[in-house]
This record gives C-alpha cells, sequence and structure tokens, in this order.
C-alpha cells in the first residue's frame, strides 16, 4: 500500500496542494487522509473513487495499480487511423475451420469500431466522411 500512498502524494504536488485542502476537496476528514498518508490506514474504496471523481485527470487504474499515466491522457489515436474501407477480413485456413468468412455488408456502413485493451482502457474509432 505504500505505493498507492506515494501517488496519493504525487497527486498533491501536482495539483500544489496541501493534505488539508486536498481532504477538503474530497469531502474527507483531515486526518484520515493524515493516516493514510502516513502509513496508518489504507484508503477505503470510498476513498478511492471520491479521488477519481473529484479529479478527472486521475485514471484508477494508476491510482491502485501504478499502470498507465498521469495525468491520464485520452486517446489521440482516433485522429490519426486511416480510414475503414469495406473488404472481406483476411482469415487464415486454420481460423476457417469452424468459422464462416467475415464479410462487411455493402449495403450497410461501419458506424464505429471499439478496441478494448487489457489495462482497462479502450479507443473508438469512426470512419472517416
Amino acid at each position: 500500500m505504500e505505493k498507492i500512498t506515494a501517488r496519493i502524494s504525487q497527486i498533491l504536488k501536482f495539483y500544489n496542494l496541501s493534505a488539508a485542502s486536498f481532504a477538503d476537496k474530497l469531502g474527507v476528514q483531515r486526518s484520515g487522509l493524515s493516516h493514510i498518508l502516513s502509513g496508518r490506514n489504507k484508503p477505503s474504496l470510498d476513498f478511492i473513487i471520491k479521488i477519481t471523481n473529484t479529479f478527472d485527470e486521475i485514471d484508477v487504474n494508476w491510482l491502485l495499480h501504478g499502470k498507465g499515466s498521469f495525468p491520464k491522457q485520452e486517446s489521440a489515436q482516433v485522429e490519426s487511423t486511416p480510414p475503414l474501407s469495406e473488404s472481406t477480413a483476411p482469415i487464415s485456413k486454420a481460423d476457417n475451420k469452424n468459422k464462416s468468412e467475415v464479410k462487411l455488408d455493402s449495403a450497410r456502413n461501419v458506424a464505429k469500431i471499439v478496441v478494448f485493451y487489457t489495462d482497462g482502457t479502450f479507443s473508438d474509432y469512426s470512419p472517416r466522411d
């Protein structure tokens, strides 16, 4: 838990907040925050949720596990993706044994593709007009 305590301290430095003003902003007791920062108590789920709800730049995965970045970065990949085209998706023969070939229906248009990553984040892609 000392790692999460270090990340909470990093949040205080980033926002240039004292422990007292941080506690006030979250609506928690100052003594409770002091106990967390000193390592005496572990942060509760409610405390973690208050942090991520109060500060949009804080990703819960970063706060809990140190994975990702702080402040969290919005996906800029949507702008740099190539336009989608209607084509047959490649399927290897090994994959094709019990699956039918995947083809896009020319009568329908793709509205959005969402890619989910193992770190809990996602990117969405829309075709360019």
